[in-house]
C-alpha cells in the first residue's frame, strides 16, 4: 500500500464519520442555528480540501499513477474526469437534495452552471492536445518509462516524459481549482441548512460508488479465480 492509498483509507474513514455527522444535523436542521450548521459545513469543507492537497503532492511525484490511481475501484476509475469528478456533477446532486431554491438561488446556480461548462470544455480540449502530441510514442509507453526512473531502472528521465508530466501537472492543477472553485461557490449559494443538504448527497454517491466498485472488483476476482480453476 502506498503513502496516498494510506492516507485515503483514513480519510474515507473520516468521511464515513462526517457523513452521519450531517445526517445528524440534518434532521435538526430546524432547531439548529445556521452559524452552527456552517461550522459543520467549513469542517467537511476542509476534509476535501485535505484530499486535494494530499494529491496535489502525489501529483507532483507521479502525475501518471494519480491519473490512473490505484486507490480507486475499476468503476471510480471509469467515471473519472482528469483524475476526479466532473464538476458539473455538483449541479445535478443540488438539484436532487435541495428542491426548495430561490428564484435568486437557481438564476446564480444557471450562471455559474454555464460558466464551468465552458471551463470544462477548456480544459477537455487542452486535455486532448496533450494526448495529441505525444501519439508517438503512447501515453502509456511514457508513464511506463517514468515508472522505470522512478524505480531506479534508468538514470534520467527523457525530456519528453518531463515535457508531459509539466502539461498534465497544469491540467490536473486547474481541474482541481475547478472542482474546488464551484463546490465552494455553490455552498455560499445556499443557507446552512442547504448546504448541509447538498454535502450529504454528495458523500452518499461518493460512498455508494465506492462500494458499488468494491463489489464489483470482488465478484470479478472471484470469477476470474473460478475460472482459473477449471481445467
Amino acid at each position: 500500500m502506498t503513502s496516498f492509498e494510506a492516507f485515503f483509507e483514513a480519510w474515507l474513514v473520516r468521511q464515513e464519520h462526517y457523513l452521519d455527522e450531517l445526517q445528524s444535523a440534518q434532521q435538526r436542521t430546524h432547531e439548529a442555528l445556521d452559524v452552527d450548521l456552517r461550522d459543520l459545513v467549513s469542517r467537511v469543507l476542509l476534509h476535501y480540501q485535505q484530499y486535494y492537497e494530499e494529491k496535489s503532492r502525489i501529483a507532483q511525484r507521479d502525475v501518471f499513477l494519480v491519473f490512473s490511481p490505484t486507490w480507486f475501484t475499476s468503476l471510480e476509475r471509469a467515471l473519472l474526469w482528469i483524475a476526479g469528478f466532473k464538476p458539473g456533477l455538483a449541479f445535478r446532486l443540488v438539484s436532487d437534495s435541495v428542491p426548495d431554491l430561490s428564484e435568486e438561488q437557481r438564476v446564480r446556480m444557471t450562471r455559474l452552471m454555464e460558466e464551468t461548462r465552458v471551463e470544462e470544455r477548456a480544459l477537455d480540449d487542452k486535455l486532448a492536445k496533450i494526448h495529441e502530441s505525444v501519439a508517438a510514442p503512447p501515453l502509456v509507453d511514457v508513464a511506463r518509462r517514468h515508472a522505470r526512473y522512478l524505480n531506479g531502472e534508468i538514470a534520467e528521465e527523457p525530456a519528453a516524459t518531463r515535457s508531459l508530466k509539466s502539461a498534465l501537472e497544469g491540467v490536473l492543477a486547474n481541474a482541481n481549482l475547478l472542482r474546488t472553485t464551484v463546490a465552494t461557490k455553490l455552498v455560499e449559494m445556499l443557507s446552512g441548512a442547504q448546504a448541509v443538504r447538498f454535502l450529504v448527497a454528495v458523500a452518499q454517491f461518493q460512498l455508494k460508488i465506492r462500494n458499488w466498485g468494491l463489489e464489483r472488483d470482488a465478484a470479478e476476482k472471484q470469477r476470474r479465480s473460478g475460472r482459473g480453476g477449471r481445467w
